[in-house]
């Protein structure tokens, strides 16, 4: 069994910010799979799909971005996955908007999401797509940049991306996440 992991935060308030990009994708995915979030356990939303005879657990962590292993590592526990079979989606700032990185390990890099998950899960050791958003400019602080909405153009640019990824997310079911880093990178 896998587990794919959009980062965000949860309500309405959050919904098309820069910071929710990973909840996006598992919506996306849920809609690709016809699986749809209707658990709610583990402090998330979740479902489990069947894809090609594999079952994949599709999670949205509602604890905030800045606790998100704490539901993470209880889903993980309870169905026994390995932090071979997790793959974590979320924003980079650090990227431009529109690009993906997929990699199999790393530190957080500042991402307040990725150090709960790191500090939960026990490794840096786990596979990721880190979607780019881009920096903020004329002086807007980071924290109000990544609780913005994306414009419209940026929304349109953006749209590759989450295509990408999900189809990275969907070949993750059926080969190494190393042969898909060198499909999608």
């Amino acid at each position: 069994m896998k587990l794919i992991v959009g980062l965000g935060n949860p309500g309405s308030q959050y919904n098309r910010t820069r910071h929710n990009i990973g909840f996006e994708v598992i919506d996306l995915l849920s809609d690709r799979f016809q699986s749809p979030l209707n658990q709610t356990k583990f402090k998330g939303l979740y479902t489990i799909a069947h894809v090609d005879g594999e079952k994949v657990l599709l999670l949205k962590p509602l604890t905030y971005m800045n606790l998100s292993g704490e539901s993470i590592r209880p889903i993980m526990d309870y169905y026994d996955i390995a932090v071979e079979d997790l793959l974590i989606v979320y924003d980079d700032l650090d990227l431009p908007v529109g690009k993906i990185r997929l990699r199999q390990k790393g530190s957080a890099g500042g991402h307040n999401g990725i150090k709960s998950t790191i500090a939960h899960v026990g490794t840096q050791q786990f596979n990721r797509i880190r979607i780019g958003i881009g920096r903020p400019v004329n002086g807007m602080s980071v924290p109000d940049y990544v609780l913005g909405k994306f414009s419209k153009e940026e929304w349109g640019s953006l749209q590759p991306a989450l295509e990408a990824s999900v189809n990275a997310c969907e070949e993750w079911m059926k080969k190494p996440f190393l042969e898909v880093m060198n499909e999608f990178n």
